[in-house]
């Protein structure tokens, strides 16, 4: 089967139309054992952090094909947009945020269903264009007169972890542009309409491209975590919790892993 992907656009209009399920069901972050597996099955809803959607594509492609029978939908945004969508209401399985910030709203608002996992880690990188011809070596650099950086909105992960950066580097900047999601920021780089952005060493690493990435020591002390959870009106709870136990298994763990997230 084909993954359906989601905007959050679309799934913002699936919330106007759809009530959600009133029930609460608690799943377990366990794997699903061999009697449960047979309820794994239905369509399945994963609202995750954009910075996820490459790595996410391939585990939904390996748990459709363990589980005859289930299609995944993938809704793709800045962890902070999907966190208000679900505690507005929108009807979905699995919540994978970049940071334990923005799954703490989910929390607090009573909207997970047992206790979420952290499963990968993330670290920023300078991302420039192909053979960085500005010579950016270090997050001084960016305050170069003339030169154009992007960086996340502060309220999203990716935002929220450059600010730590920059206040560890003790650089202050002021980017031409805002964004809601990391892979927006990229996007200005590979377009030419920056030179420089601050984004996660994995879309860095998909963007090679027209993207080089730069380390910087002071992204040591900005590495995100990335929990998991299950959601307590997920339509489908057996599914749901099988999902979340089967982005922990050894395969997808390599899935993330070779992309370039770091183990927790």
């Amino acid at each position: 089967m084909k993954i359906k992907f989601l905007t959050a656009t679309a799934l913002a209009a699936v919330l106007a139309t759809t009530t959600a399920c009133g029930s609460t069901t608690t799943t377990s972050q366990a794997p699903a054992s061999s009697a449960a597996s047979a309820a794994v099955t239905g369509k399945l809803t994963v609202l995750a952090a954009a910075s996820l959607t490459e790595t996410f594509n391939q585990i939904g492609k390996d748990f459709e094909a363990a589980n005859p029978g289930v299609t995944v939908t993938f809704s793709y945004a800045g962890s902070s947009a999907l966190a208000q969508q679900i505690t507005s209401g929108a009807p979905a399985d699995v919540f994978a945020s970049a940071s334990p910030a923005t799954l703490k709203t989910v929390t607090d608002a009573g909207d997970a269903a047992g206790t979420a996992v952290v499963f990968v880690k993330n670290q920023l990188v300078i991302a420039v264009g192909k053979g960085n011809p500005k010579g950016i070596k270090t997050l001084a650099d960016l305050t170069k007169p003339g030169l154009k950086v992007a960086l996340c909105a502060a309220q999203v992960p990716c935002g929220a972890a450059a600010q730590k950066a920059l206040t560890a580097a003790g650089v202050k900047l002021t980017p031409v542009t805002l964004e809601q999601d990391v892979k927006a920021a990229l996007s200005k780089v590979k377009l030419g309409e920056v030179d420089a952005a601050l984004v996660y060493r994995t879309d860095a690493k998909v963007a090679t491209s027209g993207v080089d990435g730069i380390e910087f020591p002071e992204s040591a002390q900005a590495i995100n975590d990335y929990p998991i959870v299950a959601l307590k009106n997920a339509p489908n709870p057996s599914t749901a919790a099988a999902f979340v136990a089967f982005v922990q298994t050894g395969p997808e763990t390599k899935v993330l892993t070779d992309a370039g997230f770091q183990q927790p």
